[in-house]
């Protein structure tokens, strides 16, 4: 499972590091280009609340089948790609079908483990989001210079397929839950409780911030004073490989001090290395980078933990409510960057995400 996550995510980050690639390519503005993630962010959003009712109601293994089989066609179909435009569209599809991989996995996730061990192990799943999404950048990066960034299409469409045939095959079958508690717990239920709509808030805002942070980074980087190259700029995503450490982490210190203050903590690492980028120096913005990393997946880590500790029924659906506000505030979060860096250009983004990061520490705060 975790690799069928990871390899789910690889598939979203691909065109990251190469966004001023495409842009010269296809020969079209920063905005325009960054709709080649936007659009992913955006359907994985439209498509989760479906999907979390899919968990809820039918076993997990055809599920995945389809997803998997769907993700990999879109990849292939991405690599050949003869205009941004058809791009575009192939990679909106195939964002609905990715929370096939993930949303219900973490639904199947929150069922079946027991409550000791679903702050940890939901850190452990937060973890392999990250490990997909250095590859996806990782991936898009190094292939570029020497091949060409439609290669990395076809090869992260191969690591789809592999994961998903080896979980449908090793992943025990059956619902993540029974029939009754399916029809007995709404949406309108889960968005009427305020504890819950605070976590999803804590989702929309921090992936809002962090999904505008990392893709306008190649723009600043590639341009003066900096003027980086692909495979600099692709360098600085290891700083992801804080999160996966930060994931599991982040559990034990909910556990250990509540959710309440690991929030507040993570909201103000997260803005205090925001800040941080606007320092001209290469060195700076790696630190800050990493900065960045560990305060967003402390937060990330620590909601998805909170939310299911909250819960006694109804997981599939919660969690996909919370997908939906997570990747909702990842699509308007790049495209209200993308008019922030139009008009201030990097100070402009910085700006915006600190203010969005108010969020999350104000719920911190309310949950001590």
């Amino acid at each position: 499972m975790f690799c069928l996550v990871a390899a789910a995510f690889t598939t979203i980050y691909i065109p990251q590091p190469v966004l001023p690639v495409l842009q010269t390519e296809f020969r079209v503005d920063e905005k325009s280009a960054s709709h080649t993630i936007s659009v992913v962010i955006f359907g994985m959003a439209l498509s989760s609340i479906f999907f979390g009712k899919m968990a809820d109601s039918y076993p997990i293994k055809p599920i995945i089948l389809i997803g998997g089989i769907a993700v990999t066609a879109c990849g292939i179909f991405s690599a050949f790609a003869t205009s941004l435009p058809i791009l575009i569209v192939t990679r909106f599809i195939q964002g609905l079908f990715i929370p096939a991989l993930t949303t219900c996995l973490a639904a199947y996730l929150a069922q079946k483990l027991p409550l000791e061990k679903l702050n940890v192990v939901m850190g452990s799943y937060v973890s392999a989001t990250v490990a997909g999404g250095l590859s996806g950048r990782l991936l898009g990066g190094w292939i570029s210079p020497v091949l060409n960034w439609r290669f990395a299409f076809l090869s992260a469409a191969f690591f789809v397929i592999a994961a998903t045939l080896a979980a449908a095959y090793l992943i025990p079958g059956g619902k993540t839950s029974d029939e009754s508690q399916y029809n007995s717990i709404k949406f309108t239920n889960l968005i009427a409780r305020k504890d819950l709509l605070r976590i999803y808030v804590v989702a929309f805002a921090s992936y809002f911030a962090f999904s505008s942070v990392y893709n306008y980074m190649p723009f600043y980087l590639s341009n003066p004073p900096f003027q980086a190259s692909t495979s600099l700029i692709t360098m600085m995503y290891f700083s992801y490989i804080t999160g996966i450490i930060i994931g599991p982490f982040a559990g034990k210190l909910s556990n250990i001090f509540g959710s309440g203050k690991t929030l507040v903590m993570g909201s103000l690492i997260f803005s205090l290395s925001i800040g941080l980028t606007l320092f001209g120096s290469i060195s700076v913005i790696t630190i800050s980078l990493v900065g960045v990393c560990a305060g967003f997946f402390t937060i990330h880590a620590t909601a998805a933990g909170l939310l299911n500790c909250k819960l006694n029924s109804g997981k599939g659906r919660a969690n996909s409510l919370y997908v939906f506000f997570y990747y909702l505030g990842g699509s308007i979060g790049i495209t209200l960057s993308g008019y922030a860096y139009n008009f201030m250009n990097w100070p402009g983004i910085v700006a915006l995400c600190i203010m969005i990061m108010f969020l999350p520490l104000i719920v911190g705060l309310l949950e001590i």
